[in-house]
């Protein structure tokens, strides 16, 4: 009996120690852990990233663009992006002429569009876009420009005064289509000029706007020894093709077609001339010899390849 005891008493010694356990993973705690075993941990959730790219650098390399869907007081807003390891390293904010011509910014610099002389303002259109651009480079998100939704005007950016609404929703816009595929030029503005005035006493001048790679904007004027540009000067009613020589129109609204027919082409070789003055059937609306515009701009080109 004694015997039987001490077997049982052993017994019962192994049984609760088993039931202790230690550290296995079926007996007690989980190992290392305040959970109970047999239940799983919750998963760890990750930290919700904060929106917008300015950190980690969100969007897809390469160059985007938007345009507005209509003109507005004569100009269309255009934004073009560079982005490159993730972040935006470069903005273009700029407007194109409804009725052709130098883009809003070269329109400004010569001196044209005259907010800070004419109307008071306290930098020019084109010094207020660029601090505008910087600003999107430094915040790295469009909407985290701030304005106001009735005049699109915004106290955030410095010596900024002119409305920076059309620069926020186009580049939101460029953002959410996504990269685009650049043309063939090299951004940049472009001259070139004849080397003699003509018999006429004009000498022709050609400027071209480039950006993401493409003609967005072509000025065809001229000058003569007077220093009076041509397209002021047929505006004006003072060259008189319709009144003088009975043409369909203008010079000045002729050359608008002319550099209308570049901006679709992309090639100012793209053309055909009907004889040796360089006229051309190829443009609707165009009299005039066009030869000469073609070839400056084809020179000015030089420097885009």
């Amino acid at each position: 009996m004694k015997k039987l005891a001490s077997i049982l008493a052993s017994l019962l010694l192994v049984a609760f120690m088993a039931g202790c356990g230690g550290n296995g993973a079926e007996g007690g705690q989980a190992a290392g852990t305040d959970q109970p075993a047999g239940q799983e941990q919750p998963q760890t959730q990750p930290e919700p990233q904060a929106e917008g790219p300015a950190e980690t650098g969100g969007y897809a390399d390469g160059v985007y663009y938007a345009e507005s869907d209509e003109f507005s007081n004569g100009w269309k807003e255009i934004v073009a992006l560079k982005v490159e390891g993730g972040k935006i390293v470069d903005v273009e904010w700029n407007a194109l002429p409804e009725n052709g011509g130098l883009d809003k910014k070269n329109y400004d610099k010569a001196g044209k569009y005259g907010m800070k002389d004419k109307g008071g303002a306290q930098a020019d259109w084109w010094e207020q876009a660029e601090k505008a651009e910087a600003y999107l480079i430094e915040v790295q998100d469009p909407d985290a420009i701030p304005y106001n939704p009735e005049d699109g005007r915004t106290d955030a950016i410095a010596g900024v005064s002119i409305h920076v609404n059309g620069l926020a929703e186009l580049a939101k816009k460029a953002l959410a289509a996504g990269p685009v595929e650049p043309g063939p030029y090299k951004d940049g503005t472009y001259y070139a000029e004849e080397d003699e005035f003509g018999s006429s006493g004009w000498k022709n001048t050609v400027t071209i706007t480039v950006l993401n790679g493409r003609i967005i904007a072509v000025d065809w004027n001229g000058v003569n020894k007077d220093g009076v540009d041509k397209d002021t000067y047929s505006a004006s009613g003072e060259y008189g093709m319709v009144a003088k020589g009975g043409a369909q129109a203008e010079w000045h609204e002729q050359a608008a077609r002319a550099e209308a027919y570049l901006i679709q082409t992309q090639d100012p070789t793209a053309i055909t001339y009907t004889d040796e003055e360089g006229h051309t059937d190829a443009i609707a609306g165009v009299s005039i010899h066009v030869s000469e515009f073609f070839k400056l701009a084809e020179k000015a080109l030089e420097g885009a390849k």
